[in-house]
């Protein structure tokens, strides 16, 4: 398990060393943290464990173990999320184990989560959620300039392509109005000749 932690430290070290990437986690760490779980003797032990778990799946690779962190995170999180920003207000009592430091974290997990299925879109919205927690939180921050470089490039891509498509319908339109202007100059130039 030691060896598990400490791969998991370094991992978590990555995003401060100035790297421009989020950590991956292999599938043998995931399998440590859910033998944690499993083995958790009381509520807080197993809490911790299950938030590990979350950082670990969302950080994965695999595309199935990234949905799964993020269900785990969505049932845990979602009704106090639901109630903190409704109210809007930080010191409301949410559940025995939700402070807003506690929901933070599981709202950049989300965010990571939906950031390594491509969704950037609801990356990007919680990680606001997470910012209006606390404004300066460096990996929320980094995160979020990760998440806008990959819209932008992807906004560029899409409106080059939308370009492209504009062109592509304006000359097909185009030629078929330069074939119905010829079969009308062709039909008028015949009943001409006829009269």
């Amino acid at each position: 398990m030691g060896e598990q932690v400490g791969r998991f430290m370094d991992t978590v070290g990555s995003i401060f060393r100035g790297s421009d990437t989020l950590p991956w986690c292999d599938r043998d760490l995931i399998a440590g943290f859910e033998s944690e779980v499993a083995e958790a003797a009381t509520e807080a032990q197993k809490n911790d464990s299950l938030m590990r778990l979350s950082w670990a799946l969302v950080h994965s690779r695999q595309p199935e173990d990234v949905n799964r962190g993020i269900g785990m995170l969505q049932g845990n999180i979602h009704s106090a999320v639901r109630i903190l920003f409704q109210r809007n207000d930080l010191r409301a009592s949410l559940d025995k184990t939700s402070s807003p430091l506690e929901i933070r974290e599981k709202l950049y997990l989300l965010a990571v989560g939906h950031y390594r299925t491509g969704d950037y879109t609801r990356s990007r919205q919680l990680l606001e959620r997470c910012l209006e927690i606390q404004p300066d939180w460096r990996q929320a921050l980094t995160l979020q300039q990760i998440v806008e470089d990959k819209t932008r490039r992807g906004l560029v891509v899409v409106n080059t392509d939308g370009m492209i498509g504009m062109a592509i319908i304006t000359g097909a339109f185009g030629v078929v109005g330069l074939v119905a202007g010829g079969i009308i100059a062709a039909a008028s130039s015949s009943s001409s000749r006829k009269k």
